[in-house]
């Protein structure tokens, strides 16, 4: 097949363009050209790359257009963010593509109140990004189900792998939480350390991408899941995390105005975006209908992304880690 993947060099991408390669499929990577993908491999020799600003496109009416000019048989869309750019696509390219794929994200969902979360059964979204993520997710199962395009939506969890800062145990990109972490010093975590978070690798979401691409029958008008196979709470995850370093976790609880007085704005916020939405999601389906499989658990996923940070220089820490895969 002849596969376009739109933001082909982000942290899908990295991961999902090299696995449709040795899959033997005819692979375009479409970008704005300003960063490479976040680890080399050897089957990026064999991919065309095309430059785009897609923002800009989307603003003339064009981007539909371009997406054509590449002859594709399925795209796959890591880059749209709301109804009207996702409209004006799948206007464009109806009748002339196969398959559009389209990522999501979990915070389609608001705070929990039953677990794990099935597709669609969520409470409904409490930010523009995850209501803008909805009624895309819904726009396409209509689209499909009218008997236009055949469209898919994948909804990845919090993506963690080598290259970028994971959420970390307090909900946020906080480097020095790891540092403390690293220290055995007492972290003081606002709510009761029982909210959980939901990561996966990201070549664990390229999977399902290139699953959902190469069965399209089974995924047409669907959405599925992309996480791992278990989630992780806060506790739980503070006190594996203290592990790699050969320290034990102390937790403090304190509340939200306590956690807020001790942080930055911005980290609190990120905090309260994850915690409050207490995210454990299903993989039921994913694993039934397209055969997914995800080879990383939470943790491992996060403590490769954490060595690759301390050897990389980025992240400061106390102890060295005993726990390196």
């Amino acid at each position: 097949m002849r596969v376009l993947v739109v933001g082909g060099s982000g942290h899908i991408g990295t991961f999902l363009v090299p696995r449709l390669v040795r899959a033997g499929h005819d692979v375009t990577s479409m970008s704005r050209g300003t960063r490479k993908a976040y680890s080399d491999s050897p089957e990026w020799q064999q991919v065309t790359q095309v430059v785009v600003d897609r923002e800009q496109q989307d603003i003339d009416g064009t981007f539909g257009a371009t997406v054509l000019a590449q002859h594709p048989d399925v795209v796959i869309d890591l880059l749209s963010f709301t109804i009207e750019s996702t409209t004006a696509l799948v206007e464009t390219i109806r009748g002339q593509v196969g398959h559009l794929v389209h990522c999501g994200s979990l915070w389609r969902y608001g705070p929990s109140i039953k677990l794990p979360i099935s597709e669609g059964e969520g409470t409904p979204a409490i930010d523009e990004y995850g209501t803008q993520k909805e009624m895309i997710a819904q726009y396409l199962k209509r689209e499909t189900a009218s008997g236009g395009l055949v469209t898919t939506s994948v909804h990845p969890g919090h993506i963690v792998g080598p290259g970028w800062h994971p959420t970390g145990v307090l909900g946020n990109t906080n480097p020095e939480t790891w540092a403390d972490i690293s220290a055995g010093r007492t972290l003081r975590i606002p709510g009761s350390g029982a909210e959980s978070m939901h990561h996966v690798h990201a070549d664990d979401v390229a999977q399902v991408f290139e699953l959902a691409a190469t069965h399209r029958d089974a995924a047409a008008g669907e959405d599925f899941h992309a996480v791992a196979a278990h989630a992780l709470n806060v506790r739980g995850y503070a006190t594996i995390a203290a592990g790699w370093f050969g320290q034990q976790a102390t937790l403090e609880s304190i509340t939200w105005d306590e956690f807020r007085s001790i942080t930055t704005p911005e980290f609190a916020e990120d905090s309260w975006g994850h915690l409050q939405r207490n995210h454990v999601l299903s993989i039921e389906k994913s694993r039934t209908l397209l055969g997914y499989a995800p080879a990383w658990e939470p943790e491992d996923a996060i403590l490769e992304s954490v060595s690759w940070l301390i050897d990389q220089g980025e992240l400061s820490v106390e102890n060295p880690l005993i726990g390196k895969l």
